[in-house]
């Protein structure tokens, strides 16, 4: 998760280093895997206007420029490109500025004409089409009226921005947002953290009279919440919008589908937009698909539904697969007026199965299967609506349509403030832990820890007291011992008895073997087993380290028999023997081998156990009996 400074200062307000800002989150909990500046590759780059133009002597498509740069003199630039005028704010690479992949830029000559510096397109500011809407695809890149000569071209494109990029759990999908990670941070620095509730003011009208929305599967999906737009107007995004976005590795689009993108990113709840004259009776049915249904998505592939896969329809067909993405026959087009704002909440494991299933894992899909908080459907699409008001991109109808079955009751916990000290090795007083938690958001009613909505992973005492011990310190929780009383250690009667036997059978000559109990199937062709032995039902390993370890062996005799050839080669008996008499060799001594410590361990394990029997009364009687003191330690 990318999280830009310039979008969190909208929320809470810190003074540390992008450096102190790291170490800070990481230390309580929520690691950043690295921090950069956006603009850290471009150096030396500023706003000019072109003051004058004139052709080249020595060639008919290269123009001498006389740049204005906020410098004392008009800054000389040839350049080939062609869609350059007079009086164009145009970015200049002036002598000795860097550009994004090390490129360099140095003043030198161009046919025989000084030239001291570079205009530069888009593309070489290391920005996407969508950053920069009005941009000329194969061009130089022209700034709105009014662009202040001189500034630093990353003030003016949003590239004076740091980004800190997070390794965010799988249980903590509620960091998977700006305003979540705004609240980490306002709970590590202790800063106060708020978060303005949408309004939007409506044109009037009914959203009943244009739409209606069924939940037949109300356990896949416990919320759904829509909202209707109408008279869209599709257009580039305000550049503020679009430079939030750059900086989360967003591509801008249009304002439609940016701020669709924008909430899932600020709240962490993924949404999506319908064109609502796509839908058949302007109806939302949400349920499982059929077997032999089939989609288009928006990607432009088609897939193959089941009955195991939630998916929004209308009255005749799909037009999204639920959590996953929407479908190609619903899609904001270029002529399309009127819009449906779709925010819900879906079950987590069957988004993950029809994801894995379709193979087609997207942003939505990768919030939805870690399980989201079904409160944050409604704050989203208003906000949605909100920013649709904002950007004048429609008019929204008054109304929403908000079939809510999820649990309205708070996750309550015992407060155990002494057992969270003896697991943390603490002696915090519970007034101190209380406080600790308060700001995360937790409360503290009649001894029970009242859960937030949004903190869906806990679940335990044991869950409580890690936010305690994070927003204490990791660092500050003392290096102690652990504490208990020390048993002294022995081993069973039966473990006892099989050590022996095998002290033995090495004191009377014999080679213990040991070896994996994962084989090759051949194995047990190397043995003679034929095909339909029962004893070559093996269990296959998922994940093998190679065929010669791919199942789990059903007798050891082949890995004691591989053993021994290992020997014998390694002792250079094998090739001087042959074959055939390594085999003989082997079969003879597995036989004697089996014949010997089948007499002597059963008449040792006799001794054995009567000795264990008196060893209650009279221990020594056992080291006694062995009359080895090692040997009855055991």
């Amino acid at each position: 998760m990318n999280l830009s400074r310039k979008w969190l200062e909208e929320f809470v307000h810190v003074d540390a280093s992008d450096k102190e800002f790291a170490e800070a989150m990481t230390l309580s909990g929520s690691k950043v895997e690295l921090t950069h500046d956006l603009g850290e590759e471009i150096s030396n780059v500023v706003v000019g206007k072109v003051l004058s133009m004139e052709r080249h002597p020595d060639s008919d498509h290269m123009w001498i420029c006389q740049v204005d740069a906020g410098r004392e003199q008009p800054v000389q630039i040839v350049t080939g490109a062609w869609n350059v005028h007079v009086g164009d704010l145009v970015p200049v690479a002036l002598h000795k500025s860097t550009l994004p992949g090390g490129k360099k830029i140095e003043k030198g000559k161009l046919r025989g004409v000084p030239s001291n510096g570079m205009m530069c397109s888009f593309q070489e500011l290391g920005l996407s089409h969508g950053c920069v809407p009005y941009a000329c695809e194969n061009g130089i890149l022209f700034l709105p009226a009014g662009t202040p000569v001189g500034e630093d071209i990353k003030n003016v494109l949003g590239l004076d921005d740091w980004v800190s990029d997070f390794e965010i759990t799988s249980n903590r999908p509620d960091c998977l947002s700006v305003i979540g990670l705004a609240r980490e941070t306002a709970a590590t620095f202790d800063r106060p953290f708020s978060v303005k509730t949408p309004e939007v003011k409506g044109v009037g009208d009914d959203i009943n009279k244009y739409m209606s929305v069924e939940v037949k599967d109300t356990d896949l999906c416990p919320r759904y919440t829509a909202r209707i737009v109408k008279n869209i107007k599709i257009e580039p995004s305000p550049a503020w919008m679009r430079e939030r976005l750059h900086a989360c590795g967003v591509r801008p689009i249009n304002n439609i589908v940016d701020i669709t993108n924008y909430v899932m990113l600020e709240y962490g709840q993924p949404m999506h937009a319908f064109d609502y004259k796509c839908l058949s009776d302007g109806r939302i049915v949400v349920r499982r698909a059929r077997n032999g249904e089939s989609i288009q998505t928006l990607d432009g592939v088609d897939h193959d539904l089941s009955d195991k896969m939630l998916a929004i329809c209308d009255n005749d067909k799909p037009v999204a697969v639920a959590g996953v993405m929407g479908g190609a026959n619903s899609e904001i087009m270029d002529d399309t007026k009127t819009v449906v704002f779709e925010s819900a909440n879906f079950h987590g494991a069957t988004v993950r199965i029809t994801a894995k299933a379709l193979g087609m894992r997207t942003e939505a899909s990768g919030r939805f299967e870690k399980g989201l908080d079904p409160r944050m459907t409604l704050d989203a699409v208003n906000r949605a609506c909100e920013l649709v008001e904002q950007l004048g991109a429609g008019e929204v109808i008054d109304g929403i349509i908000d079939v809510d079955n999820s649990d309205p009751n708070h996750k309550r916990l015992p407060f155990e403030p002494d057992k969270m000290n003896a697991l943390l090795g603490l002696e915090l007083p519970a007034e101190e832990q209380q406080k600790l938690l308060e700001k995360l958001d937790f409360k503290i009613e009649n001894n029970e820890v009242v859960v937030p909505f949004f903190r869906t992973d806990i679940n335990r005492m044991c869950d409580v007291a890690e936010e305690v011990a994070r927003m204490y310190g990791y660092d500050k929780i003392p290096t102690t011992l652990y504490a208990g009383e020390m048993v002294q250690g022995e081993f069973t009667p039966a473990q006892q008895a099989e050590r022996a036997a095998a002290l033995v059978c090495r004191e009377a000559g014999f080679d213990e073997s040991m070896s994996h109990s994962f084989i090759s199937p051949k194995f047990y062709d190397m043995i003679g087993w034929d095909e339909d032995d029962p004893r070559r039902i093996s269990t296959t390993i998922l994940n093998p380290l190679g065929e010669d370890f791919s199942v789990m062996r059903t007798t050891v005799l082949p890995s004691m028999l591989d053993n021994l050839e290992a020997t014998l080669e390694a002792m250079e008996v094998g090739p001087l023997l042959g074959l055939w008499l390594q085999s003989f060799l082997i079969h003879i001594t597995m036989l004697a081998l089996n014949i010997i410590i089948f007499v002597i361990v059963y008449g040792r394990m006799i001794e054995i156990y009567r000795a264990s029997r008196s060893a209650a009364c009279n221990p020594q009687a056992v080291r006694g009996h062995f009359g080895n003191p090692a040997l009855a330690s055991r």
